[in-house]
């Protein structure tokens, strides 16, 4: 068992620092061929930090563990609003902006919704995920559109935005960046995986618990990560768009391009109950941004309250 642990932590550093070394590379490059601000930050670091979900759920398809797969998904969207965003609410008042949460969050609650329609008859079929990847392609030139459209060309290439990558002196450093990137989360996400499966046998609870507790909070950890650093400046209204954002990819872009690799069979639990609870959790955060506009550390701590609930029912 020590050895399975000892797996799982290099899995997880693997995962988050490769991904971190594969997003800075990739968005790095895109800058240098002269791709825009505005479209690397929302396609490559927006998205960027759900690579490891994405290794993760590949690799364990691939390992015919599809529990973790799709438990994977479904736990790190529940993870993000819950967790995550409670934790970014308790250290600053997220304040709601209008226009990002009519968009962004009324296609997170679609998305969720159309999961649970897709997966009705117990698999997420490789039809379905092909619709995914198209609808999130959709979503993101629909992004860039209304981004363009709300800030203009010139603030969107402004140079002063920190969080952005930057080339290196050097191209091929940037390269390197973002094989070594590919190469360390690919190997992270067969560890994890690999150590994931050895504790659900060990502890003889389902994959799809290992995928919706263990699997889904460590792979959220840079979501979690870049929310706090967003409340710790102030800037809550980054927390809210990266969890909306992420939870958006998740399903069409993480599901998606998973079931176009290998057709996931989905309990009748996880159709049941799971993905009914993310619903349920996207729908609240909605209607509470929508009627409330800021919430603060009340908030913050049911949030918490409903996620350590919701894991106690899945592991006891």
């Amino acid at each position: 068992m020590i050895f399975t642990i000892l797996s799982l932590l290099a899995g997880f550093v693997l995962l988050l620092g490769g991904g971190e070394y594969l997003v800075r590379g990739a968005g790095a490059l895109a800058l240098r061929f002269g791709l825009s601000h505005l479209v690397v930050g929302i396609i490559i670091v927006g998205f960027g930090t759900s690579v490891p979900e994405l290794v993760a759920s590949i690799q364990a398809a691939l390992s015919g563990a599809p529990g973790i797969a799709m438990g994977n998904v479904v736990g790190s969207n529940t993870a993000n609003i819950l967790l995550i965003l409670g934790i970014g609410a308790i250290i600053y008042p997220v304040i709601v902006s209008g226009a990002a949460i009519y968009r962004d969050g009324v296609t997170m609650v679609a998305t969720a919704a159309l999961l649970l329609f897709a997966v009705w008859g117990g698999q997420l079929s490789t039809l379905a995920g092909l619709l995914f990847v198209m609808l999130l392609s959709a979503y993101l030139v629909y992004l860039i559109y209304s981004d363009r459209k709300a800030n203009g060309e010139a603030a969107a290439d402004g140079e002063d935005d920190d969080e952005l990558p930057k080339p290196s002196k050097s191209i091929w450093f940037d390269i390197a960046m973002v094989a070594g990137g590919i190469a360390a989360v690919v190997a992270g996400g067969k560890l994890l995986v690999d150590g994931a499966i050895t504790v659900a046998q060990a502890f003889d609870v389902s994959d799809e618990v290992i995928g919706l507790t263990l699997v889904a909070i460590g792979t959220s950890l840079p979501e979690l990560a870049t929310s706090i650093m967003a409340a710790l400046r102030k800037h809550s209204d980054i927390a809210l768009g990266n969890v909306l954002g992420s939870n958006v990819y998740n399903i069409l872009g993480i599901a998606g391009i998973t079931a176009l690799i290998k057709p996931i069979p989905v309990s009748a639990h996880m159709v049941k109950v799971d993905i009914p609870v993310m619903i349920a959790v996207s729908v609240a955060l909605f209607v509470l941004a929508v009627v409330v506009k800021r919430f603060g550390k009340r908030v913050g701590y049911a949030f918490l309250a409903g996620y350590a609930a919701y894991i106690y029912a899945l592991v006891v």
